[in-house]
This record gives C-alpha cells, structure tokens and sequence, in this order.
C-alpha cells in the first residue's frame, strides 16, 4: 500500500510554498518529497504512491514523477517494475566510502564558491551564516535544516561547475538521511552549525585557502561523528 503522510493541512500549505520565485513545480514536489524521506514521514522500504502525494500536496502528477524519477537517480528511492516506487534502505556501511568522495568534491565546490561570489552572493552567505550562528545559540535542528538546504543549493549555483554539482547530490541525499536518524543520539548541533557558519563567512568574504580548509574541517566532523554512530550501533 501506497504511503499515507501523517502531515496537517497547514504543513502541507508551508512545505508546498515556493522557496524562491523561479521553482518549478517539479524542483518544489522534490524538495518536499526529499525532506518527507529524509525526516523519515515517509520511511525506507515504504511505497510511495503517486496518486497519494498527489492528493495530500495537491501538485499535478507530472512534477511528482520527475521528482521521483530524480530521487531514484539519487538512490533515495527504487523504482521496481510491477511494484511501485519503494523508499530505499539507508546503507550505513557505505556512508564511509561516500565521506571520502564528499571531502573532496565540497572542498572544490566551496574553494569555487569563494572564488566566484559577488556582492549579492556574498550577501546572502553572510545572513546564511547568521542563520547557522541562529540555529546554534538556540540548539534548533529544524532552522538547521532550512539553512543547510538552502546552503548546500547556494554554493552548487556559485560553484558554477555542473560536474561536481551531479556528482554530489546523490551523497548529500544519503547523507542527509543518516543524519537525521542518527543526529541526536551521537551529534552535536552546535558544533555543526559553527562549522557551517565558518564556511559560509569564508566564501562570503571570497577567501578561497579558507573556504577549502573550513570545508575538510566539517567534513573531519562528518567523518568522526559517523565512525561513532557506526561503532555505538555495532
């Protein structure tokens, strides 16, 4: 059976908002699919159903199918002939082999993003940073999640370089969902939001040498908060 979403009407209204003008419909029913998989409303080995999602968020079925379509590209889901789209199982052996993919396409994407930012761009990294250093003194995971987003889709755009852009979506989606499983058990919010905030000050200053070394310090983060929530969960 296709997947009911246990979400109000209100949130439906606040998650299918545009988060900027230029989103299309299929970019927004992705994004609001994503964060349901990843938050776990909708949980692995789940089937989501198409007719489901369109009732429940009211967007059309074509953009649901393109955003399906993406997530399986991603991995995020499967899409099994005779079966359905299914929510794919969150693989915790690989999460290491991906880290060491990320480590070095984040750091190229962050050095390019300093490299690249204008005034505008700068602007937006600097209330990006007070968003994290915001989310830290208040110990609040959900603007956490807000800034990330719009962090990581910001710097893929200033980066300008489409091969790294592909290349890391599919490991942040993966991540991105072992974080939340796992997060609050072993994470430390604070000291991940900071490391977010030294990055975005970094690129919104245009200091390439800093935004690349601030990037391999999140990413050492990353790496030893997943070694301990493997070795806990052993």
């Amino acid at each position: 059976m296709g997947n009911q979403i246990g979400i109000s009407s209100s949130e439906v209204r606040s998650r299918t908002t545009p988060a900027f003008p230029s989103e299309t419909q299929s970019q927004l029913a992705y994004r609001v699919i994503e964060e349901m998989i990843v938050t776990l409303q909708i949980p692995p080995g789940n089937i989501v159903s198409e007719k489901a999602l369109n009732r429940q968020l009211n967007i059309g079925r074509t953009p649901i199918r393109e955003a399906l379509q993406r997530l399986a590209l991603e991995g995020t889901v499967r899409i099994v002939p005779r079966a359905g789209v299914i929510v794919s199982d969150i693989d915790m052996v690989d999460q290491l082999k991906m880290i060491e993919v990320r480590r070095e396409i984040e750091k190229i994407l962050a050095g390019r993003a300093a490299r690249l930012a204008d005034p505008k761009i700068r602007a937006q990294f600097r209330r990006l940073a007070s968003d994290f250093n915001e989310a830290a003194t208040k110990n609040d995971g959900t603007l956490f999640i807000a800034a990330d987003r719009e962090f990581n889709s910001l710097v893929v755009t200033t980066a300008q370089n489409s091969y790294a852009a592909h290349a890391i979506r599919p490991i942040e989606a993966q991540t991105r969902r072992f974080w939340y499983l796992h997060f609050q058990r072993f994470g430390d919010l604070q000291r991940v939001c900071e490391l977010h905030a030294r990055i975005a000050v970094a690129i919104a200053q245009n200091d390439e040498p800093e935004a690349r070394q601030s990037s391999d310090a999140l990413l050492d983060y990353v790496e030893w908060y997943t070694r301990r929530t493997l070795e806990a969960l052993r």
